[in-house]
Formats: structure tokens, sequence, C-alpha cells
């Protein structure tokens, strides 16, 4: 019989109180099996396969794969003796074992019968069935190990994710205003920063105003979960996707700049960016986090939070469609806005109330100036 305690440290205990893991369940990656935070907040229980370290480590010595296998442990947890019982029976070995390919190994398999001499024309019809029973060819595979950056996305989406209790809404915008303004400021803004102005650079500001009249939604709370921090400033986060992954660069103090001043500070940053030239500090301190998708056909989507922050705006393409206008159908350039939200801090009303002011904004922005 295998020993059944468990080694959990208190955040661990404390995130799986909080999202009903059964720590008997989890594999702890710790000194001695020992449960980590992160151990809970990757934890799933219908893709993990449940395995005690020392039936993973009979199983690995053996090459045996335990996909399918249910275990007579807690919650079908694969135990010592499981494993042991698949060694002792090569029957039932044969069926788990596999090579390097993923194939049964050829020593498994049933032997090929004998040929069998028949006539001419009786040739194809015989043959038929030896062929239909070939074992099928796999494409080809490639394993990679995770990049450092990879890694560091994985842990902080995982922590956000399973960590904090979020619930998004979804606006529709009409940019008829706000495209019109663009069109006219295009110019001007060239001329004095040699930059382009863009979609994104009008609606960040108009996000940036909201933010000083909602201090929740440009708030953080502490790890411990104890202490709401209100920002009397805006550090405006923007998400950035490269190839290797994902970055978020920080315009700070986005709130004492001018269109033309954010436009500049914003270009570097994403140029700075794209170069992999972004210092460690331009990446840290924002107090919300932008993320857009509007270059793309993505009719609506909802990001993950950026931590610390108590919530993140989800920015989709503008698509036109037909919307009712004074009772009448019209046809107008529509965006899909989400944010989703840290229900710890912001309620419902509250997130409701900001994206009233930030629609109203954008579909009224010569106020941006006022």
């Amino acid at each position: 019989m295998e020993n059944k305690k468990f080694r959990a440290t208190p955040a661990a205990r404390a995130l799986a109180k909080r999202l009903g893991v059964d720590l008997l369940s989890v594999t702890g990656t710790g000194f001695k099996g020992r449960i980590h935070r992160d151990d809970i907040a990757n934890f799933n229980y219908e893709e993990k396969i449940h395995i005690s370290p020392l039936a993973r480590h009979i199983a690995d010595v053996h090459n045996i794969d335990l996909k399918g296998v249910k275990g007579s442990g807690h919650r079908n947890k694969i135990m010592k003796d499981d494993v042991l019982q698949l060694i002792s029976d090569p029957d039932l070995k044969a069926r788990f074992t596999l090579n390097d390919f993923g194939e049964v190994p050829k020593a498994d398999q049933p032997a090929v019968k004998p040929a069998v001499k028949v006539s001419q024309g009786a040739t194809a019809a015989a043959s038929a069935p030896i062929a239909s029973q070939a074992a099928p060819v796999m494409g080809e595979t490639e394993k990679v190990p995770m990049t450092q950056m990879r890694k560091i996305i994985a842990k902080r989406m995982s922590e956000s994710y399973f960590g904090i209790p979020t619930f998004i809404q979804t606006w529709e915008v009409d940019m008829t205003e706000l495209l019109a303004l663009r069109k006219k400021l295009i110019e001007p803004i060239q001329e004095k920063t040699g930059k382009k102005l863009t979609v994104t650079d009008l609606i960040s500001l108009a996000v940036v105003k909201t933010l000083l009249k909602h201090k929740y939604i440009n708030a953080s709370l502490n790890p411990e979960g104890t202490e709401i921090t209100f920002h009397n400033y805006v550090n405006l986060g923007m998400a950035v996707g490269l190839d290797e992954g994902l970055l978020v660069p920080v315009v700070k103090n986005a709130d004492k700049m001018s269109l033309s001043e954010f436009v500049v500070a914003f270009k570097d940053l994403t140029e700075r960016t794209f170069s992999k030239k972004l210092l460690p500090d331009e990446q840290a301190g924002s107090t919300f986090t932008i993320s857009n998708l509007g270059m793309y056909p993505v009719d609506e989507f909802t990001a993950i939070i950026n931590q610390p922050n108590a919530a993140i705006l989800s920015v989709a393409s503008t698509k036109e469609k037909l919307v009712p206008v004074n009772g009448e159908a019209v046809v107008r350039p529509i965006m899909k806005m989400s944010l989703t939200s840290d229900h710890r801090i912001i309620d419902g009303l509250t997130a409701a109330k900001f994206m009233t002011d930030l629609k109203k904004l954008i579909e009224d922005p010569i106020t941006l100036f006022i």
C-alpha cells in the first residue's frame, strides 16, 4: 500500500480550496513531490493523467504508456500496483507498451500468416485484405522545448486565468465619427511627428481619458488580496504579439500626454518591441492594458487580465453592419470591444459605467480635446 500523505505549500492549499481541487489528485513538482501553487493552477481533472510519483517512475523505466489506464487510487489515480499488474501480464503489457514512434513494438505484434499459393486470377482478390490490414503511416512530428519567454507567458496566464474570478462585458461601438476624425488628423500628425496616426492611437487616448474618471478600473489588488491600490495616473500597457510570444510595452504617464506625444511614445515602444530592444522597465508598471486585434478580421474576443491590473480591454475589428439610427436602417462601421474585469475589485455596474463613458467618447471623439 502506497503512502497517501502529501505535502503542499500554504498558497497551493488556499488556491485548491478556492478552485475545489482535491490535493490527493495533484502531482507535485516540488521537492519530494511537494505541491506548489502552479501545480494547482495547471491542474485539470479531465486532461491530466493522475499518477503517483512511484508509479510514474516504474512506467518510465518499463516504457509503459498509461493513457487509458484506470487507476485504483482516489479519483482513479494510477498507483504502483496498477503499473506492476501491467508488467506482470504480458498480454496486457503489450497493449500499453509503445516504442519511440508511438507504435506497438514489432516483437509484440501478431505474427504474419504464411503466404498461400493462389492462381493468377485470384492474386488481386487474395492480396486486397492483406493491404487493408497494413498499419497506417504516421505523419512527421517535431518537438521543441518551450522558450523562456513562452514559459513565463504560460506561467502568468495560468496564474491569471485560474487565480482570478472574472466576468466579461462586450459592447458595440459606432466608429463613424472616430474614423472621420482620424481622416482629418492623419496629415497634421504626420507633419508634426513623422508618424502615422492609427485608430489604435485614438482608442487608446479615449481609454486613458475614461480611466481617470473610473478609479476601480484603473486599480490593482495586492497578492494577498487584502488591499486595493488606486492609481491617480495611467500607465497604459499595449499587448504586442511576436512570433516568439506576447510582450506588453507600457506607455508611462499616458494621461499627461497630448495626442502627438502619445503617438510618438507608442510608436517608439512598438518599434523597439519588434526589434527586441525593449528594456525590462518598459514592460512593467502598467495600470491598465489594451489588447487590439482590430487589424485582423476578428469579430470579438476576450483577453486574459495582465496582472496586477484589475481589467483589460479587448478591441476587435471594425465591420460594416446594418443598424437602426433614428428609426431607419443604415449601414455603419461597428466595432466590438470587451472588458474583462477582476470581480474581486470590480462589480458589473462599475464596469458598465466605464464602458458607457468609453463608448460615448469614441462615438463623439471631438470631446477628447475639450
